[in-house]
């Protein structure tokens, strides 16, 4: 459990952990800002901010609960309670964790509530010990700072993700593995994460931009539209990894398909061409009196170019089927794409405008 406050009176000075009572009285005074933050509330901070600032319990609850809430924001008349995700950068998983931060605005109070280590948060706190900086400008642009904080965070995220599914797209195509089908799996399943919270939050910060709440001051709104944008572009970066990695599921499946086909293929040529060598020394190898053939003085060396000739005949028909490449001309490896000038908009004019490039 780790519990930070912080309290900004009127004059402009800066305390750092008041206590309780100090704490109730620049809450009932109503001027000033106070801002509270709890990582990881046990009973005792519940009975604390019950006893301090009378939240609902309905509110309260969803801060207690370890169950993963969507984002959301719900107006108490007095303080507006609000739940953003980022991403967990603390869990050591395979796959993209996210973290929950649950903020309660007032006037002159945030009270801020996440159970796992937050970066967003920390730094954050470092700009209020430095200057007081996100602070002296009210409680909605402090509730500001740390949505914007943890939103930021996210993308780190996305241009990792984003490089995995370049790797994976290169092995996909060189070298796919049963490796490489689990990391596709588990890229989607980070991007469904991913999608299933940011979604949802770009509704909130949509409506904490456009003048809903009054505890949103009209300065402020500009700067959750600026929130919303980063959310939306988030979501854009994500729905492209998503798609890269269907492609890449695709093209995983259609290359362990065709090297299961070309696996198949040349079974088929090694059972085709052994298939008439067997019927005949299946046909000579039969122990019957009377077979004329095997009187024969080159009978011997006759049935082995006969084997021959049929082996040569096989592997011609596969040959001239072009299921053989032995000696076939390769196609030309493409180039760097370049279009034909000619066909571009505007090359006449600049032929005109530049002659000496004409001769060239």
């Amino acid at each position: 459990m780790s519990f930070q406050a912080y309290y900004l009176n009127p004059q402009g000075t800066l305390q750092r952990d008041p206590s309780e009572e100090e704490m109730r009285a620049a809450f009932e005074s109503q001027q000033g800002l106070l801002w509270v933050d709890i990582e990881g509330i046990t009973e005792a901070e519940t009975a604390l901010i019950e006893r301090l600032f009378g939240f609902h319990h309905l509110a309260i609850e969803d801060c207690v609960s370890p169950q993963i809430h969507p984002p959301k924001i719900d107006d108490f008349d007095d303080y507006l309670f609000i739940i953003a995700h980022g991403i967990n950068h603390v869990s050591e998983s395979e796959t993209v964790e996210t973290a929950e931060l649950a903020i309660f605005l007032g006037a002159n109070f945030v009270v801020s509530n996440h159970d796992i280590h937050l970066y967003s948060v920390e730094s954050v706190q470092h700009l209020v010990e430095a200057d007081g900086r996100p602070m002296r400008r009210g409680a909605d642009f402090l509730a500001h700072a740390l949505i914007d904080a943890l939103v930021d965070n996210v993308l780190p995220t996305i241009d990792r993700m984003s490089d995995i599914a370049e790797d994976i797209e290169e092995e996909v195509i060189h070298q796919p593995q049963q490796a490489t089908l689990e990391a596709i799996l588990k890229l989607k399943r980070s991007t469904l994460r991913i999608h299933r919270v940011m979604a949802p939050q770009r509704e909130v910060l949509n409506r904490l931009s456009r003048g809903e709440f009054p505890v949103i001051k009209t300065e402020a709104q500009i700067f959750y539209r600026d929130v919303f944008d980063h959310l939306v572009r988030i979501e854009d970066l994500n729905q492209n990894i998503r798609d890269r990695a269907d492609n890449a599921l695709s093209t995983y499946l259609s290359s362990v398909a065709n090297r299961q086909n070309e696996t198949m293929r040349v079974l088929s040529i090694v059972a085709t061409i052994f298939l008439p060598l067997t019927l005949l020394a299946g046909i000579y190898g039969m122990n019957f009196e009377y077979m004329p053939e095997l009187e024969w003085r080159w009978g011997y060396f006759a049935v082995l170019g006969i084997m021959g000739v049929v082996i040569a005949s096989v592997i011609w028909r596969f040959w001239a089927s072009q299921w053989i490449g032995w000696g076939r001309k390769q196609v030309r490896r493409v180039g760097l794409f370049a279009v034909e000038p000619e066909k571009l908009i505007g090359y006449i004019e600049h032929l005109a405008k530049h002659p000496m490039q004409r001769k060239k």
